[in-house]
């Protein structure tokens, strides 16, 4: 293949690269000069009307709502528990749980807790780090737990949403007659569970107390990645479990270390850790009044997903496509009755009788709202309608057919070539780098899933295959989280040590490549053991 097609298709990755790390760019502005730069190469190298490139670019808009809608709703909701006082009584209740066991608190809190919150829509990195730096964990300590504690989970938070974008895409490239549900993908998904919840627990003793804490905290670490195993297991064979799999794993995780406190002698809740002033604040809101919008949230999204007909409806039946927007005409099926963003939203507006917010604090979780929500749904947004375009580059709508490959195409084919059978072993490090320039395993996917099926698929894999790689780049790019300048920011600033996140990309880095390197090893053990 010339090298010139190679150099134009990598031009806007260089670009959002080169912003991110050298000028220190924020997402937002990176991804959309990522995006103006793609948009030029797909016109002039690509032979790409503007009428692809701005459906292109719309579509990838839409595409990107199961996530930049979450992100919105998500923002608004911590927004107005904020505002409400409400967030502040679950973090006293947070402070209280294991007492001093800090292996138990760690897997409890950052992998459990951490878990449950992002796969509800909450944010671990805005809320934990305040809870841990007053749980005596060092600054640097409690910006980075929050960042890797759920990254094992990340295809299953926000309600399944990386997940649910994969399929998607899977689908649109497989065509109907080889589309996917959502737990063919999910089997496969789950089977990288165990082994990279285990490791990150044992990572996050590591940065607390290094082999000492290791040694003492190593059979909870154990347990924790058992009970995911065994519960993710479960779930991922049922569709309308999918998208549940993180708010399992994650009240598993607690149920598990609550008897593992229970049966070692340990409190599971200690009163005592509060000050006189945190036990009044306490006092004076209900727990179950404070997490109202959260305890909404899941009972609406279980009763959405546990009777198999409402599953069944709402997902397969009343997908709400929009049609004619495409370049290649294709629907995009939104399932907005179904998706997360939607009952986030509701559940918030359901809390209103329930916290009882003044006129002021309405107004303040609004203003809090717009201050903080319009940059990160852009971001989300942005790098879907990159993903778009490189897939829709050399379209033409009057052949209805690829004038030239796609930018999507001729990255595919240069990987093949280059790494052949290793292209397994190198797949996770793909999802790795493309985690840390997008900040998000669902932008990953968005932006690299097509490129690795059509990999996968240029060496001759089977759907199994195809979903296995995919699986390696989503878990790569999930443990780019840990060093994401955009996370561990937003953690930095919810402790007002903004700066220090540099520090914590330095030690994250070594793990983030550690664990890269098993995820690595098994998807090529994976690929052999199913005979490919």
């Amino acid at each position: 293949m010339p090298i010139g097609p190679l150099v134009f298709t990598l031009l806007p990755i260089a670009v959002i690269l080169v912003l991110l790390i050298f000028f220190r760019k924020p997402a937002d502005l990176s991804g959309l000069a990522g995006w103006a730069v793609c948009a030029l190469v797909a016109y002039f190298a690509f032979q790409t009307s503007a009428e692809v490139i701005l459906r292109s670019t719309a579509a990838g808009f839409i595409r990107s709502f199961a996530v930049s809608l979450i992100v919105a709703t998500s923002l608004l909701q911590i927004a107005f528990m904020e505002k409400t006082g409400a967030l502040g009584r679950v973090i006293l209740f947070i402070k209280t749980l294991a007492g001093g066991n800090r292996a138990v608190q760690i897997m409890m809190i950052n992998i459990g807790f951490g878990t449950l919150m992002v796969a509800v829509g909450a944010t671990p990195v805005s809320i934990l780090p305040p809870i841990l730096l007053a749980m005596g964990y060092s600054a640097t300590v409690a910006i980075a737990l929050p960042a890797i504690g759920y990254d094992s989970l990340c295809t299953y938070a926000l309600l399944g949403a990386p997940i649910v974008v994969f399929v998607d895409i899977a689908n649109s490239y497989l065509g109907k007659g080889n589309a996917i549900a959502l737990h063919q993908a999910g089997t496969i998904f789950a089977t990288f569970l165990p082994l990279v919840s285990t490791l990150i627990g044992l990572c996050m003793l590591w940065m607390v107390g290094k082999g000492k804490a290791i040694r003492e905290g190593w059979f909870p670490c154990l347990l924790t990645g058992a009970t995911i195993g065994v519960v993710s297991h479960f779930t991922n064979r049922y569709d309308n479990l999918v998208v549940l799999t993180g708010v399992l794993c994650g009240l598993a995780v607690i149920g598990a270390m609550a008897l593992y406190l229970k049966a070692s002698g340990g409190r599971v809740i200690d009163p005592g850790r509060l000050t006189a002033d945190e036990a009044r604040t306490a006092r004076a809101m209900p727990l179950w009044k404070a997490a109202s919008p959260w305890i909404i949230l899941v009972v609406l999204i279980l009763a959405l997903n546990l009777p198999q007909p409402v599953f069944h409806y709402l997902y397969r039946v009343l997908k709400m496509p929009i049609e004619g927007l495409t370049a290649d005409g294709r629907p995009l099926d939104t399932r907005a009755l179904w998706q997360a963003y939607t009952w986030i939203l509701a559940s918030t507006l359901l809390a209103i009788p329930i916290l009882r917010p003044t006129a002021a604090q309405v107004k303040d979780t609004l203003g809090l709202w717009l201050k903080r929500a319009p940059r990160p749904v852009f971001a989300a947004a942005i790098f879907f309608a990159i993903g778009e375009l490189a897939n829709m580059s050399g379209y033409s709508m009057e052949s209805k057919g690829f004038a030239v490959p796609s930018m999507v195409r001729v990255l595919a084919d240069s990987s093949a070539g280059l790494f052949r059978d290793a292209y397994g072993a190198v797949v996770a490090f793909i999802g790795l780098f493309a985690g840390f320039l997008t900040g998000s395993e669902a932008s990953t996917i968005a932006m690299f899933g097509k490129y690795t099926m059509t990999t996968g698929t240029t060496l001759g894999m089977p759907l199994e295959g195809l979903i296995i790689l995919t699986a390696g780049l989503a878990f790569g790019g999930g443990l780019a989280s840990v060093i994401s300048p955009a996370k561990l920011q937003n953690a930095a600033a919810a402790i007002d040590r903004i700066g220090e996140e540099t520090a914590v990309i330095r030690i994250a880095f070594v793990f983030s490549l550690l664990l890269t390197t098993v995820t690595a090893a098994f998807v090529v053990l994976l690929l052999r053991v199913h005979g490919l």
